[in-house]
């Protein structure tokens, strides 16, 4: 189903030295994945024996018990397609391992040792095993088979997911063999670990995970020994972590006294996309690594995960001032370079009451404050025309004389209505040229006062305008400096917010919030906003969706359509969205000609539209097969 692939951590209730029943539990942990849809399911560490048996790994009763409890495992999974990774002893050429057993449908598809063994404080594994981490292309008996053993195995579905191994010190290592693995294609890693628990481990543990993820680009799948491991010395907690590219979406409660199975649906199609617009990924040399493929895993029926619908914007509260003091310090110390460079003391502005400028004023705003400028030389104009309220303006007034910034009425009413004359068109005629004309006769009045003023046109548009073309050509579409160019729509919102804590404006920002988008070019009625933005191009929270997973991994239109459904299942249903979807491709397309021309602005996010940097598309290319792909009936 779009490359998502379901995933389990699993921590078995375990007795140290008594394999027959480790099994049972972790025979029960397989067919409880299985029944669940999970492809592939990791253990922990030693899974058979415990990983505290310490000196009795070189008794010969254990180590027979311990195969005869793999080969019960075997024998009673034959039909079960979900991959598992269980930890335990092997002898080879006269030596113990610590290694991980790959298994499916009641065979052995590899072992792959331990690479680096902690012999410091409460762990000495240097007494029992020795390190493997020079093994490849070799194979080793277990149960009378000749499998695959080595450190360069990597196992495969032919499709999307690419799995590699490591065990617990293996990812606290400097180098840590995942990234080898990365490199060669590895979207997944599965650790198998025994790690103890100590004050404030426990959150250095997750953070590890999830910060590899993120450096592999992949998703990483951690299951750690749990507390029926011995208590001599050390303490387990049963500690597993599903974690996908920087983020964690799933991880256990500790120290529980019974089975304990995590999952999480990983969109390996994204990881893959993802990998290819990278150049640190694509650079990277690759060694030899031997690829196993396994037979098909199972397959997700419904998928189980959150899809945020507001990609942009942070899903962590707590974190809102930080994130939007720092999107304010990029703006503002974006403008003052320029400013400096340009050896310009003004600023120009046009202020509609709207969002956008709103912004762009609090921004430029905080620009001068850094640097002691003074506030008056931020020329804010309001340029009312025919579709002016008198909310939106009395928004702006109030805002500019709030901030202390120059603040000039200049009507457009007069000029749109000679340039209609000039150019033939009849005024009752509210088609484009109605409202360009006014658009163009705004942006005239901005250029020409920095002209006259020696000031820099501070542009007001943002990122989700910008990918629809929702601007007029050499009107709104042109500044001197595109300040909000690389923040969409939603993340606007957001951040004018936190500037509430200004209590001055609070209550003039929470009316511009509650105002509803619209570029006020066409005349009203009893002094009521008539034309809103969202009901002629669609909601802006659906298109900067749409925008993020269309740039940031080329996921198919089909795809976004599906992720879509699940973001907002309970806000629009699927013929709104792919009626807004099939609007968002065609203008993305058809509108390139403005973003090939845009004027400079910095960059805020990860997804940024200028053709300077980050997206150099044709302005005519074909939107054909995408509008195909969005209608194919088969969608799988």
């Amino acid at each position: 189903m779009y490359g998502f692939q379901r995933v389990a951590s699993a921590v078995n209730t375990t007795i140290v030295a008594n394999p027959q029943t480790n099994a049972t539990q972790v025979l029960s942990l397989l067919q409880q994945a299985y029944a669940q849809d999970v492809s592939v399911v990791v253990f922990p560490e030693l899974t058979l024996t415990g990983y505290t048996a310490s000196d009795l790994f070189f008794n010969q009763t254990l180590l027979a018990r311990q195969n005869d409890a793999l080969h019960a495992i075997l024998e009673a999974s034959h039909n079960i397609s979900t991959l598992a990774v269980i930890g335990m002893v092997l002898i080879h050429h006269g030596r113990l391992y610590n290694t991980a057993v790959v298994i499916q449908n009641g065979s052995i598809l590899g072992v792959i040792p331990k690479s680096y063994l902690p012999n410091k404080k409460e762990f000495y594994e240097k007494r029992q095993f020795v390190s493997g981490r020079h093994i490849k292309n070799s194979t080793t008996t277990l149960l009378c088979q000749e499998v695959p053993f080595g450190v360069d195995l990597l196992f495969s579905d032919n499709k999307e997911m690419v799995l590699g191994i490591e065990i617990c010190e293996d990812l606290w290592a400097v180098m840590p063999p995942s990234h080898q693995m990365a490199i060669n294609g590895a979207n997944l890693i599965c650790n198998l670990s025994a790690s103890n628990e100590l004050i404030g481990k426990a959150q250095y543990r997750e953070e590890l995970v999830r910060t590899q993820s993120a450096r592999c680009m992949g998703a990483y799948l951690y299951a750690s020994s749990g507390v029926g491991e011995s208590t001599t010395d050390t303490v387990f907690g049963g500690h597993s972590i599903i974690s996908e590219y920087g983020s964690t979406l799933a991880q256990s409660e500790r120290f529980l006294m019974e089975n304990s199975l995590i999952t999480a649906d990983l969109d390996l199609q994204r990881l893959n996309w993802l990998r290819l617009s990278e150049s640190s990924y694509s650079d990277e040399l690759t060694t030899p690594f031997r690829t196993i493929f396994i037979e098909a895993t199972p397959q997700i029926k419904e998928l189980k995960r959150f899809i945020n619908p507001f990609p942009f914007v942070p899903s962590i509260y707590q974190e809102k001032a930080h994130r939007c003091e720092e999107i304010v310090k990029i703006q503002a110390h974006a403008l003052i370079k320029r400013m400096t460079h340009a050896r310009i003391n003004k600023a120009v502005i046009g202020i509609s009451g709207g969002l956008d400028s709103t912004l762009a004023l609090l921004s430029t705003h905080k620009a001068f404050e850094i640097m002691g400028w003074n506030t008056q030389n931020i020329i804010a104009i309001t340029m009312p025309g025919f579709g002016t309220t008198s909310r939106t303006k009395n928004n702006a007034v109030e805002l500019c004389i709030a901030l202390g910034v120059t603040l000039r009425t200049i009507e457009i009413t007069k000029l749109a209505l000679t340039e209609f004359e000039a150019i033939g068109h009849d005024p009752s005629d509210h088609s484009v040229t109605y409202e360009n004309v006014q658009a163009r006769a705004r942006t005239s009045i901005l250029m020409n006062t920095a002209n006259r003023e020696g000031g820099l046109v501070i542009g007001t548009g943002d990122l989700s305008e910008i990918a629809l073309g929702w601007s007029t050509y050499n009107g709104d579409h042109i500044s001197m400096y595109a300040l909000n160019s690389g923040i969409p729509k939603t993340l606007i919102q957001y951040v004018i917010e936190y500037f509430k804590s200004n209590q001055t404006i609070a209550s003039i920002i929470d009316d511009i919030l509650a105002t509803p988008i619209s570029p006020e070019l066409l005349p009203h009625e009893g002094d009521e906003i008539i034309q809103e933005t969202e009901t002629i191009v669609g909601p802006y929270e659906l298109h900067d969706f749409f925008l993020y997973h269309f740039i940031k991994y080329g996921a198919t239109p089909s795809k976004i359509l599906f992720l879509a459904q699940h973001a907002f299942e309970k806000k629009y249903d699927e013929a709104t969205i792919k009626k807004w979807l099939k609007l968002f491709i065609w203008r993305f397309f058809t509108q390139q000609f403005k973003r090939s021309c845009m004027p400079d602005g910095p960059k805020v996010g990860t997804i940024n539209l200028s053709p300077r940097a980050d997206w150099k598309m044709p302005s005519d290319a074909d939107m054909k097969i995408w509008m195909e792909e969005l209608d194919l009936e088969e969608r799988f």
